[in-house]
């Protein structure tokens, strides 16, 4: 009975120094340096991102406090609140909804704090000081000029496809790739096969934002599998036979890609096909290993996260950001970061997949 009495102060001691560690955590119950609020742990794209956002600020004096959306702009809002109370300096946040992040923004600057839209632009409002991003347009451009590059002689068969009307960056995606296709549309290179508003726009090289609208209405997948196989599959049963045979295909990314490319496939009027995708997604590039997919536009989000933090860590220093272009958010033009993009096909998939520690040689087959 003793033994078990003199035991209860030591146990008390070691939930004491328990507690004591707990909230001696990554900015828990302190001021905080760095908030950076995601959109959602239920998708695992944000979570590696928040283990990059650690790994990143490990080399740094700053403290940090990483916070989810969960996909509810309200909790993205009480997010931002809760990370002012911290006596935050900077905020890096990727907007549930860039539109409505725009409260959350205005509540951070009232407060004196610097915000970084991170991914995703924070619309309508002048609280945005920074963006960091992949280049939009040079995706496009990189898809475009992959077809371009193998195009086979003239009047080739082209399909375009597109992101949802509702996405800006399907607009950008689409401006940059159109700016690469047009004067090969125009000149006999390729001929458009499945958009009656893109026939009728061929020999404008620039598109306003309303014409680029009739035509991603018309092609738009909206970054759907299903929606893109099925239109696939309609452009195809309606497609003539010289609209068939060689062709060349936009795809806007590596899911929609994957889709359209199993359509193509299997119609045996189509001898061979160019598509493009972006995102390099492991299903993808197993695809482009297997001569299923011939490109995609691999965008290094390990990158983009030390853009992001570098920027911060600048702010913090006392230092002006190194910036690269900017972005109009309907209020104001946003100084932005443009990280860079790298195409990647078959001759170079290891090198920039594997070698560069992104995927495990192991994940695949036919390496």
């Amino acid at each position: 009975m003793k033994k078990s009495l003199r035991a209860i102060p030591l146990l008390l001691v070691a939930v004491m120094l328990a507690v004591l560690v707990s909230a001696c955590g990554n900015g828990a119950g302190g001021k905080v340096d760095v908030g950076i609020v995601l959109p959602t742990k239920d998708e695992p794209r944000w979570v590696q991102d928040e283990q990059r956002f650690k790994d990143a600020l490990k080399d740094t004096k700053y403290t940090s406090e990483i916070l989810f959306s969960q996909g509810s702009s309200a909790k993205e809002k009480e997010n931002v609140e809760a990370l002012i109370a911290k006596d935050i300096k900077v905020l890096i946040i990727c907007p549930q909804d860039g539109d409505a992040a725009a409260a959350a923004a205005e509540a951070a600057q009232k407060a004196g704090i610097k915000v970084i839209a991170y991914d995703r632009l924070i619309n309508n409002t002048d609280a945005v000081n920074y963006y960091v991003t992949f280049d939009s347009i040079a995706v496009g451009k990189a898809q475009a000029q992959y077809l371009v590059d193998h195009a086979k002689g003239k009047g080739q068969p082209l399909y375009l496809y597109a992101g949802a009307a509702s996405d800006n960056n399907a607009f950008l995606f689409f401006e940059g790739a159109w700016s690469v296709l047009q004067p090969k549309i125009s000149d006999g290179t390729f001929t458009i096969a499945n958009s009656s508003e893109a026939v009728a726009l061929k020999d404008k090289a620039e598109l306003t934002r309303e014409e680029r609208s009739k035509i991603i209405s018309q092609v738009t997948t909206n970054w759907d599998a299903n929606e893109a196989k099925n239109k696939a599959q309609t452009h195809l049963t309606a497609a003539s036979a010289d609209q068939k045979g060689d062709v060349a295909i936009l795809a806007p990314n590596d899911g929609t890609a994957r889709s359209i490319a199993d359509v193509f496939a299997s119609d045996s009027a189509v001898t061979s096909f160019i598509i493009s995708g972006q995102d390099a997604e492991k299903a993808s590039i197993q695809y482009v290993i297997d001569g299923k997919q011939s490109m995609t536009v691999f965008k290094d989000v390990r990158n983009l996260v030390k853009d992001a933090i570098n920027m911060g860590v600048s702010i913090l220093d006392g230092k002006t950001p190194e910036t690269t272009g900017s972005y109009d958010n309907g209020k104001i033009e946003v100084q932005a970061k443009q990280t860079d993009v790298q195409v990647v096909d078959k001759d170079n998939v290891k090198a920039a997949l594997i070698d560069s520690k992104y995927y495990e040689a192991s994940e695949f087959t036919g390496l």
